[in-house]
């Protein structure tokens, strides 16, 4: 499914392409809809980031079994990486 929000509708809300994107990460976010990765990737911003926007936000991080097998996930791509250097 595809959902097109146009720039029209972006200036009339006085908001960019990138601050749309993560009002509507921390939107899904908060409603436990996406994980912290899937939220950072769809905001296109690094987790670290992110969390930071989250911080100062004051809002909590929820972090469960689903969060936790995407960082092994992205451990073992990693190690795989500096392997094969």
């Amino acid at each position: 499914m595809s959902v097109l929000i146009t720039d029209a509708l972006l200036k009339n809300a006085s908001m960019s392409e990138e601050e749309f994107r993560l009002e509507l990460a921390i939107f899904l976010f908060e409603k436990e809809i996406f994980t912290l990765g899937k939220a950072s990737e769809f905001a296109n911003k690094p987790q670290f980031i992110f969390q930071k926007e989250l911080a100062k936000r004051k809002i909590p991080i929820h972090y469960g079994y689903e969060e936790f097998q995407e960082d092994l996930a992205t451990i073992e791509k990693m190690k795989k990486r500096s392997d094969n250097n």
